[in-house]
This record gives structure tokens, sequence and C-alpha cells, in this order.
């Protein structure tokens, strides 16, 4: 065995394994807060209701014993196992296992698109598994009953409004329960001081978004490990000193017992236990093995320590119950845990805030969610984002929430409303996963359901009959936002299928040439419309209103597709409209739902620099180098009827060096390269059309009501393409239309 060998790949894996650690360590900070700090009111919330009148040891120890296995089956057995290992290209949650659904199953119905994709390397990413009989039955149906893969994306829509629900309950949840441990020991201290303190750290929180967490965000892992430390010792001292016989609650005896002697109560109590699950809806997953180190070794056993110890304590101050974490803390450290446990839960809440803001990036990315700004607070860490109008609406309904419920029993029954949907929403989709995109055997998918969905409606049903004490508010805030995401989705699929319709045809376009005195102005013009292939009906009303247009044209079509990136050698597709003298090009940018957008003079650049590389693959027939790669030009046999030159870039497979595939058609001269080149220097202008979407006269009045009113509310209030875009202002050109849809 050669020994250099050896120490490389020694290397590597100590790499690796520095790798994987590292990530665990920094989990701590970005997705296991809010699970972390959920002792703080999970007991609080349990003997809230009916059960307070069940004050006995067995109803302490069987509360307990539910804790201990809630957290036993979902997170540790159903997430950790299971959800973990449904990853889409590194990515998590219920948009990762819908797109996952949508590549591998093709069951989505937002990853349409003129332009084929199955060229890109996530579409392909994955072992091929052979078809399954389920798995082929489950793909017939979903084909044939479109209505099915409609109700697969509003389950999907659902559960990102709940998570985003989340975004308002976790942060008011959190820091109202810390600050209310200031009552043990300022008793006279009345309610509207801790309801304003709580309001102040929530404003201070939000009010610091904007300049991210680059700067503070090394502390996050180092509170939330020093909060499960203290939570784990003092765990350990309450046990010893006051009761060690709770060892014996983790028997799933004390829960058989439980609900035989409390009953009704005992069933309603399960909304409170359910919040001891909180924040695995945002769990990312860039490196799953990172994830499970850090549940399994620390968080985990750290949290059965501290449930252990504060029944423990329960077990002796029976009087206690609605104040027993604070209670519970030795006199001697009560003020140092108490600064962490704020520090912790003002953790926990940037950690959801943050992921708020991701998801509804990746709902905007994806049409489902109107145009908003999108900071990237960092230059160095990709996905650290910030989104203006969400953080202050999220902070106005974090404060009206906290003013106006003022109770953490009431928040408590909003919050486990919502996180049980999320996980009822996550164990469906999972579901599909295991038969249509693993391919395994439906019974083992049957058997995944029945254990872990059984479960999660007996938590739901529970959560469900407290609509009335506070519930009601995840059911009225998700159905608001999951009808604003379906209204914004359904007007824009009308808006993009009315240019489809009625794109120009190419041969009209040719025809409007000299001889019908169309002028051509020096300088580059960059179209921008959603019609990936032919010319969009804005270019057409625009030609015919005013018969001039640029020298070289670009039409630019910006595509979000169900993957989380599209890499950079793959993002764009360029083509050939009709013949080389007319210097007419189609151009389409491929980005996944997590990609970055450059702004406009990065973009611009790189426009024109893969323009220029087109045009160089087009005028010679041997190899060439592009961007220091290799290119190997292969000539396709066929042809589309239109005159059309396509070239993408690919990454080839060769087991020489790497290499990258260029397709194209047509022959280019010199000549574009001198026109592109001297229109760049006169100067690049931008077209947009300034539509009015609107429904037809002999639509239903449900569809006017939605497309005439609240659509088009919701386009005159969002972000305007252009802006969101960053094409600067002196440079633009707007086309007004109606459309008809």
């Amino acid at each position: 065995m050669d020994p250099e060998a050896g120490s490389v790949t020694r290397e590597s894996r100590l790499k690796i394994y520095k790798t994987t650690l590292c990530l665990a360590y920094q989990s701590f900070g970005v997705v296991y807060g809010d699970l972390s700090t959920s002792p703080i009111y999970v007991y609080k919330s349990t003997f809230s209701g009916r059960l307070n009148l069940h004050e006995e040891d067995d109803e302490i120890l069987g509360v307990l014993s539910l804790v201990f296995w809630t957290l036993t089956l979902i997170p540790l057995c159903k997430y950790i196992i299971f959800v973990l290992g449904a990853d889409d290209n590194g990515e998590g949650g219920t948009f990762a296992l819908y797109s996952l659904l949508c590549r591998r199953a093709k069951l989505g119905l937002l990853s349409a698109s003129d332009v084929p994709d199955d060229d890109l390397s996530a579409y392909n990413s994955g072992l091929p598994r052979t078809e399954t009989v389920a798995s082929s039955i489950l793909k017939e149906f979903f084909d044939k009953y479109h209505s099915s893969q409609v109700v697969l994306l509003l389950l999907v829509l659902l559960g990102t409004s709940m998570v985003i629900g989340d975004g308002i309950l976790t942060p008011s949840m959190s820091v109202l329960s810390a600050v209310n441990g200031i009552k043990i020991k300022a008793t006279g201290l009345h309610e509207n001081y801790t309801v304003f303190i709580a309001c102040v750290v929530l404003m201070g929180l939000f009010a610091l978004q904007h300049s991210g967490t680059r700067r503070v965000g090394f502390l996050f892992a180092p509170i939330l490990l020093a909060w499960l430390f203290c939570i784990s010792i003092i765990g350990i001292y309450n046990i010893i000193h006051w009761n060690p016989r709770v060892v014996s609650a983790l028997s799933p005896y004390y829960m058989y017992n439980f609900f035989k002697k409390a009953g009704k109560d005992g069933w309603s109590s399960l909304g409170g236990i359910v919040l001891c699950i909180t924040g695995l809806s945002v769990i990312p997953l860039a490196k799953p093995i990172s994830f499970k180190i850090a549940f399994t070794v620390v968080v985990y056993p750290c949290l059965i320590l501290a449930y252990m110890g504060e029944a423990a304590y329960l077990s002796k101050h029976k009087e206690d119950l609605q104040r027993s974490f604070y209670k519970s803390i030795p006199e001697v450290v009560f003020w140092p845990v108490f600064i962490i446990a704020t520090l912790a839960t003002v953790v926990a809440s940037q950690a959801i805030i943050s992921a708020t803001f991701s998801i509804i990036s990746q709902c905007r990315a994806l049409k489902c969610f109107p145009r908003v700004k999108v900071v990237h607070t960092s230059n160095h860490i990709h996905g650290q984002i910030y989104i203006p109008e969400v953080n202050w609406i999220l902070m106005v309904l974090c404060i009206a929430v906290v003013a106006g419920y003022r109770d953490t029993d009431m928040i408590g029954n909003a919050y486990g409303l919502a996180v049980i949907t999320v996980m009822l929403v996550t164990t469906c989709l999972m579901f599909l996963v295991i038969v249509m995109v693993w391919k395994r055997n439906i019974l083992g998918a049957l058997a995944f359901v029945i254990v872990f969905g059984s479960l999660e409606l007996f938590y739901f049903s529970a959560c469900l009959a407290k609509v009335h004490k506070g519930g009601w508010f995840p059911l009225i805030f998700s159905l608001i936002v999951l009808s604003t995401m379906c209204i914004w989705h359904y007007g824009t699929l009308k808006k993009q299928a009315y240019e489809s319709h009625n794109r120009v045809c190419l041969d009209m376009l040719l025809s409007l040439g000299p001889n019908l005195g169309i002028n051509r102005v020096p300088g580059i013009g960059l179209i921008y419309s959603n019609v990936a292939t032919g010319v969009p009906p804005m270019f057409g009303h625009f030609v015919t209103n005013f018969p001039a247009f640029h020298r070289i044209l670009i039409f630019v079509t910006l595509q979000s597709l169900i993957v989380p990136k599209v890499p950079a050698n793959q993002r764009f597709v360029i083509s050939r409209i009709g013949p080389p003298e007319f210097r007419l090009f189609q151009c389409v940018i491929r980005y996944g739902y997590k990609d970055q957008r450059k702004d406009s003079h990065d973009f611009e650049s790189h426009l024109i620099e893969t323009v220029t590389k087109f045009l160089q693959c087009g005028s010679d027939d041997d190899e060439l180098r592009v961007f220091g790669r290799e290119l190997a030009l292969n000539q396709q046999k066929s042809s589309p009827p239109e005159d059309v030159t396509a070239l993408r870039l690919d990454n080839g497979i060769s087991t020489g060096s790497s290499k990258k595939t260029v397709r194209f058609r047509g022959v280019g001269c010199s000549k574009e390269l001198e026109d592109l080149i001297e229109a760049r220097e006169s100067g690049m202008a931008y077209m947009m059309g300034s539509t009015c979407v609107l429904a037809s006269e002999t639509s239903s009045y449900l569809k006017k009501f939605v497309i005439n009113i609240v659509y088009r509310f919701l386009r005159q209030n969002c972000r305007r393409p252009a802006t969101a875009l960053g094409v600067p202002h002196t440079s633009l050109i707007e086309v007004g239309m109606v459309y008809k849809v």
C-alpha cells in the first residue's frame, strides 16, 4: 500500500470528521434553540387546564412519561431516522419534500416550464430505483386526477403557512415565558410590566434583524450549549435531591396509569405536552449526520434530564405547578440561569425568524408569494437573508399576540396547534416520498403513517379542542397566508398562460424587416418576459406602436426551478431566433429556490459574456476553451422547425479530465462578435411589461373577485419587477398591456 495514499486518506477522513463536528456545534444555535427552550413552559402549559385538579404523583409522573416517549418517538425516531434522510440536495422542510416529489415522481404543479430541465445535475442526482407496483399505482392516480395534485400543493402550502405562523408564536411564547421568571423574585410585580418588558425585548430583536447575525452569530451555539448544560445539571440535582424515583416514569405503564386516572382531562392536557417537540419543522439538512450527532449525543439527554428534574421537584412541591421551572432552580444560581434562559429564548426566536425569511424567499422564488425585498446580510455565508416587509409585519403581530393574550397558556394552545399541523403534513409527504421516491415497500410506508400519524392525530385532536382558548389564531393566520399564496400563484399562472398562448409568431417577427421600415438603433436591448420560447406579446405590442428596436435583442426569461440550487455552469440556456443577421437571441436563466440573484451590473456582464462564448462556439469547428475549461463540440443530428441555435453548458462525465459539452446548431460569424462589442459600448436598455391582468367578461363572479380585486391589490402593493431585479430606472422601458385571462 502506498504510504502517501494512506496519509491522504487519513487527512481527508480527519477533514470530514472536523467538518461534521463543526456543523454539529453550529446546529445548537441554528436548529435546536426552540426545542431546547421548551422546558420553560411545557409543564406550566400542561397543567394549565383541568389537569391542575389532578395533583397526585401518578399524574406528574404520567406527564413525564408522556414527554419522554413523545421526545423519543417523534424527534428521535421519526425525524432523526426517517425525515433527515429525505434531504433535497442539502435542504429540508415541507418544500424540500415537495421538491423531491416534483422531480422524482413528477407530481408537482410548480415545475412546469417550456424549457426541459432534465440536463440539470440536481434533477438527476441519486440512484435510480426500479418502479414498484405501489409507486406505479400512485403515479397513475396522480396523473389521472389533476385535482389530487392541487390538493397536494394545498397541503404543502398549508404546512408552509403554519411554519410562517411559528415565526410569530415562537418569539412570543419563548420571550414571554422567560420574562415571567422575574415574578418568582418580584412577587408583587404586575402582569403589565412583564408584558411590557417582553414587548421591548421583541422590538429590539426585530429591530436588529436588518444587520443580520454575522456579528453575533458566533455566540448562538455557546449560549445554547450553556443553557443545555445548566438545565441538565439542575435536572440531575433535582432528581437526586427531591425524588430519585422519577426514573421509573420512563416506563410506558405510567402513561397508561395517567390516562386511567385523569381520563378526558389527561387527553386535553396533550396540547401542552406537544410543546416539548417544537422547532422540528425548520431543521435544515446541509449535513444530516451532524444534526443527528448533536441531537442524540447532547440535546436529547439534556432535555430528558431537565424534564425528569422538574418532575422530581413538582412531586414534592405541587403548589408550584404554574411556575415549576423557575421554582425548581436552586436559589444560588437563579439569576445566572435566568439571564441564560432569556438569551437562549432570544437565540431560539432568532432561528425561527431566519427560517421564516428563508421559507418566504423560497415561496417567492416559486411564484407562490408576492414579490418582496430580499436582502442578503452576509457576503460569506449563503442563506442569511432579511426581508424588511415581513420583518416588521412579524414584529407587529408578535407584539399584538403578547399584548392580546398576555398569558403563555393561551399562546401555548395556539402554538401547539401550529406545531402538530406541520408534523401531520410532514408525515403525509413522507409517505409519498417513501413509496414514490425511495421506491420502498408500501407496507413500510403504511407502518410509518400508522405509528407516527396516529400519534400526531391524537395530539392534533387535543389541540383542536382548544381552538376557542387561543387555538384560533394559527388557523385564521394560516388561512390568510394560504389564501394569499394560492391567489398569487393562480393569478401568476393565468398571466403566464396568456403570454404563452399569445406569443408572437416567429414568422411574423421575421416579416418585420427593412421593407416595413423597422429602425434598428445602436445598443443592446434586454426584453424580460415569462415566455421561454418565442417572442412575448408585449414586444409585439411595442413594435406595432413604435417600429424601432435595438441592434441586438436578447429575450430574457428568469426561470425558477424545483431545486435548491442550480450550478453556475448550468444556469444559462442560450438560443438564436431567426437568421444571424437579425441579431435576435433567447436566454433562459435558471435559478433554484435558494439561489441568490446577482445585482444588475454583475448579471448584465455575465449575460453578455455568455452570449459572447455562444457566438465563439458557433464560429469554430474544433475544440476551444471557455472559462479555462475544455469544451467539446457535438453537432446535433436533428433540428427544430425554426431556425434556432441552442447552447447549453453541462458537466460531462469523463474518466480523464473534466469537460463541458456545448450543443449547438447553426454557424455564427466574427461580424456578430464585432456588432456585440460595439452595441455593448453604445449602452444597454431594459424592456419589461407593465401589465394589468383582468378576468374576461365570461368569467365567474368568484374568478372576477380573485383576479380583479385580490390579485390586482397584491400586484399593486408588492415590489415592481424592475425594482426586484435591480434594473436601473434610467435604462428602463415599460410597455403597458391589458391581459384578459
